[in-house]
C-alpha cells in the first residue's frame, strides 16, 4: 500500500512515521518548505520527501492520501484526487486504525482549547496514561506509532472531521456552533454546522455526546439526525455514519455563581461544565471501585480551582502605567470576540482585524459600543471594519503591523483601561500562525 501525505508539519511527519512503521511505501511533499526539524525526522526514518512543490504523479498513484486540514478541497491537486476517487483522509483517521487508546474529542467554533487543555490537565493529575493530540500538542499519529498511550484528548476542527469516516469517539464533547470559516463551506452555514456534527458519527449508545444545550443549532441537528436528515459531504469528504450516543447536555442554568474556576467569563464556566461532563463520562469507562471514584473526585475539584488557563486565550500579559494588556489572539471568530468582550470589566481598547473569514461584524457592534472606548484596526485590508464599526462613534486608528498597533494603542488608552487583542480573523495577512500574533504582542507590550 502506498500513502501519500500532502503537507510536512507536525500531523504529516507523524503520519509518516506511523505508516512507515506499519509497512506502507510513504511519500511526503510538501508545496512550501518543510522545517529541518521535520526533514531531520524524515530522514532518519528514511521516507521520501520533497519541498517547494507537487509531484503529481507520485501522489496520484497512492492508494490513500493523509491531507493537511488547512489544504482546502479546491486545490487542483486535491480535485484531481477526488476525480479519481482515491480516499483522502485526516491524520486522526489514520492514526485510529493502529491506536488502542480511547478517545475523548472536542470539537466546537470556540472554547476548543481551553476545555481541551482543561481535561487532559484532569486526566494527567489523575495519573491516567493520556496523550494531548489533534489541533493542540504533539502529533496524535507520531504518539501512535512511538508510545501508544490508554487515553488521548483530542482537539478536532471541522476541516478534520470532514476526512474522519471509520472515527469513534469514545467520548465526543461539541461546544458551540457560531459561524466560522465560512469561506472554506460555500458561505453556507448548514455545510459548517454538518461538519461540526460529525463529532457523533460511528457513536454507539455505550459512547457519550457532551453538548451545551443552549446552543442555537444543537439540539436540532440532533432532532433532524434522528428524522432521517441525510447531511450533504464536503467533496473530499464521504456522507457520514450517523451515531447514537448517549446524550449528556449540560446548561447555563447550572452556571454556580460562586465557582471558584479561575477563568474570567461565563464562556470559561461552560468550558469548565464541558470538561467536568467528559471527565466523569471518561470515568465511568474505568471501572473504578468506589474508593478510587471518591480519590478521583477530589482530584477533579481541585483541578477546577487551579488550571493555569491557556497561552493566547484571554491571557493577563502586563499591567503598567494603569493599564492591563490582554492578548486573546486565538479569537479567529465573532463569536470569540463576543464572549472576551463579556468577560471585560473595564473600558476596553480593542485590537481587531486580519484575514476576514467572511465574518458579520453586526453581531458585535452593540456591544463594541458597550465595552469599547477605541479601536485598533489591524490588517492588510481594513475597509470591511471600517464600514462595520466607524459609525459608532469610537476614536479609530488604522495599522498594518503589530508594532504601529501597539504603538497606537498606548496612544489611545488611558489608566484603568484594557488593551485588548482580540480579532476576529484569522492571522495569516500579517503573520505566521495565531501563535505569531500572540507572542508579538506579548513582547511589544512589556517593551
Amino acid at each position: 500500500m502506498k500513502l501519500a501525505i500532502l503537507g510536512a508539519g507536525e500531523s504529516g511527519v507523524g503520519t509518516a512515521i506511523l505508516a512507515k512503521k506499519e509497512g506502507y511505501e510513504v511519500f511526503v511533499s510538501d508545496m512550501g518548505s518543510i522545517k529541518p526539524k521535520y526533514k531531520k525526522k524524515l530522514d532518519e526514518e528514511n521516507i521520501r520527501w520533497e519541498e517547494g512543490g507537487h509531484t503529481e504523479a507520485e501522489i496520484l498513484s497512492a492508494d490513500e492520501v493523509v491531507k493537511s486540514p488547512g489544504i482546502p478541497d479546491t486545490a487542483p491537486l486535491v480535485q484531481a484526487l477526488i476525480a479519481q476517487g482515491t480516499p483522502i483522509l485526516a491524520e486522526l483517521e489514520f492514526a485510529k486504525r493502529y491506536s488502542k487508546g480511547k478517545t475523548i474529542c472536542i470539537t466546537g467554533s470556540n472554547g476548543k482549547t481551553t476545555t481541551t487543555s482543561l481535561i487532559y490537565y484532569i486526566m494527567k493529575k489523575f495519573g491516567i496514561d493520556v496523550g494531548l493530540a489533534g489541533n493542540i500538542g504533539r502529533s496524535y499519529a507520531l504518539q501512535v506509532a512511538t508510545q501508544d498511550h490508554d487515553w488521548y484528548v483530542l482537539e478536532i476542527s471541522s476541516f478534520q472531521l470532514d476526512n474522519m469516516y471509520e472515527f469513534r469517539a469514545d467520548v465526543a464533547v461539541l461546544m458551540n456552533i457560531t459561524p466560522d470559516h465560512l469561506d472554506r463551506y460555500e458561505f453556507n452555514m448548514q455545510n459548517y454546522v454538518d461538519s461540526k456534527m460529525r463529532i457523533i458519527q460511528n457513536q454507539t449508545p455505550k459512547d457519550t455526546f457532551v453538548y451545551w444545550n443552549d446552543d442555537e443549532y444543537i439540539n436540532n441537528e440532533l432532532q433532524k439526525r434522528q428524522d432521517g436528515y441525510a447531511p450533504k459531504p464536503t467533496p473530499s469528504s464521504r456522507p457520514a455514519v450517523m451515531g447514537n450516543p448517549t446524550l449528556q447536555p449540560f446548561s447555563d442554568s447550572e452556571i454556580d455563581p460562586n465557582s471558584d474556576f479561575p477563568l474570567p467569563g461565563k464562556h470559561n464556566q461552560r468550558n469548565m461544565m464541558a470538561a467536568r461532563c467528559a471527565v466523569h463520562s471518561a470515568m465511568a469507562k474505568m471501572e473504578l471501585s468506589a474508593g478510587q471514584q471518591a480519590k478521583m473526585e477530589l482530584i477533579l475539584q481541585q483541578c477546577l480551582k487551579d488550571f493555569p488557563g491557556v497561552e493566547h486565550r484571554l491571557e493577563k500579559v502586563i499591567e503598567k502605567d494603569g493599564i492591563l494588556w490582554i492578548n486573546d489572539s486565538k479569537a479567529t471568530n465573532v463569536d470569540a470576540c463576543h464572549v472576551a468582550l463579556e468577560a471585560m470589566s473595564r473600558p476596553t481598547v480593542l485590537i481587531v482585524g486580519g484575514k476576514d473569514k467572511g465574518n458579520d461584524y453586526s453581531e458585535i457592534a452593540s456591544l463594541v459600543k458597550e465595552k469599547c472606548c477605541a479601536l485598533v484596526y489591524m490588517g492588510v485590508d481594513n475597509a470591511k471594519l471600517h464600514a462595520a464599526f466607524d459609525g459608532l462613534g469610537l476614536p479609530v486608528a488604522d495599522t498594518h503591523s503589530m508594532k504601529e498597533c501597539v504603538e497606537a494603542c498606548r496612544k489611545m488608552a488611558k489608566p484603568g483601561d484594557v488593551v485588548l487583542l482580540s480579532p476576529c480573523c484569522a492571522s495569516f495577512d500579517l503573520f505566521k500562525n495565531m501563535e505569531d500574533r500572540g507572542e508579538q504582542f506579548k513582547a511589544l507590550a512589556k517593551e
